[in-house]
C-alpha cells in the first residue's frame, strides 16, 4: 500500500496503471481534492498518449500466419513424413529447415522495436515541433541536474556538454509504456537542438549495449548504466551527431 500524499513515483506508477486497484482507487481520491497534483498527472497522461499514438506504427507490426503454431506444427509433420523417406530427401528436409529457421529468425529481427524509438520521437514531439511544452526551463539560476534528480537520482549525470557549445535549456516529464521518462534539451548559441533522454528498462529489463541508428532524419547515440536506459538524440545531417558519436564518455 501506498503512502499518502502519493510520490512522483506512485503518481507515476498510477499514470502506467501499475497500482493496486486499492491504490488506484486512494490516488484518484487524492486527486479530486489536490488540483494542483491532479493537472500534473493529466498532463503526463496526455504525454503517454502523444508517445504511445506517435509510436503505434513502429511497435505494433501485423500478424504473421508463418509462426502460427499451427502452421509450424503442419511444417513439422510435413518434415517428418519426407525424413522417412530416404537419405537423399533427409539431406534436402535438413537445408529447408535450416533456410525456414534463418528466415523466421529475420522476421522476427523485423518485428521487434528499435531501440530507443520512444527517445527519438520524443525529439521530435519537443524539440523539434514543439508540440509538449517544457515542465522546466533553465534560468539564471536554474539547475537542470538537481530537477533530474528529484525524479531520477540514481541515474547518470547529465552529460556535459559545453565543450561543444551546447548548453541544458529545458527538461520535460513524459509516461512511457517502459515507466516514467525525463528529456533534457541542450541549445547551442545557433539554436541547434540536441537531446537526452533518459528512463527504466522497462518490465523485461531490457538493458541495451552501447550502439548507433538513424531514423529519418535523426541520430541517437544510446546505452544502459545504473539501472536506467539512455540516449542522446540529434539530427543526422549537423556537426552535433558527428560529436556525440565520438564523445566516449557517454
Amino acid at each position: 500500500m501506498i503512502s499518502m500524499p502519493p510520490s512522483e513515483r506512485d503518481l507515476h506508477a498510477y499514470v502506467d496503471h501499475q497500482l493496486s486497484d486499492a491504490d488506484q482507487h486512494r490516488v484518484e481520491i487524492y486527486l479530486a481534492n489536490n488540483t494542483e497534483v491532479a493537472a500534473q498527472v493529466r498532463a503526463w497522461q496526455h504525454d503517454a498518449q502523444q508517445l504511445r499514438a506517435a509510436l503505434s506504427g513502429a511497435l505494433q507490426q501485423p500478424d504473421n500466419p508463418e509462426l502460427d503454431p499451427a502452421m509450424i506444427r503442419q511444417r513439422v509433420k510435413r518434415q517428418s513424413r519426407r525424413h522417412l523417406a530416404s537419405a537423399a530427401v533427409l539431406l534436402i528436409a535438413v537445408s529447408i529447415g535450416g533456410l525456414s529457421g534463418w528466415q523466421a529468425r529475420q522476421m522476427t529481427l523485423v518485428s521487434a522495436p528499435l531501440p530507443m524509438t520512444d527517445a527519438m520521437q520524443a525529439y521530435r514531439l519537443i524539440a523539434q515541433q514543439g508540440i509538449l511544452p517544457a515542465d522546466y526551463t533553465v534560468s539564471d539560476d536554474g539547475d537542470m541536474q538537481g530537477w533530474l534528480d528529484r525524479y531520477f537520482n540514481q541515474a547518470q549525470r547529465l552529460p556535459n556538454l559545453t565543450a561543444s557549445g551546447y548548453t541544458p535549456i529545458s527538461g520535460r516529464l513524459l509516461s512511457t509504456e517502459q515507466g516514467p521518462a525525463a528529456m533534457v534539451v541542450y541549445e547551442d548559441q545557433s539554436g541547434h537542438k540536441v537531446s537526452f533522454y533518459v528512463r527504466p528498462p522497462g518490465p523485461k529489463n531490457t538493458l541495451l549495449p552501447r550502439g548507433s541508428r538513424s531514423d529519418g532524419e535523426l541520430q541517437a547515440e544510446y546505452w544502459s548504466g545504473a539501472g536506467y536506459n539512455y540516449a542522446m538524440v540529434s539530427p543526422s545531417d549537423t556537426p552535433a551527431a558527428q560529436m556525440l558519436k565520438q564523445t566516449l564518455k557517454f
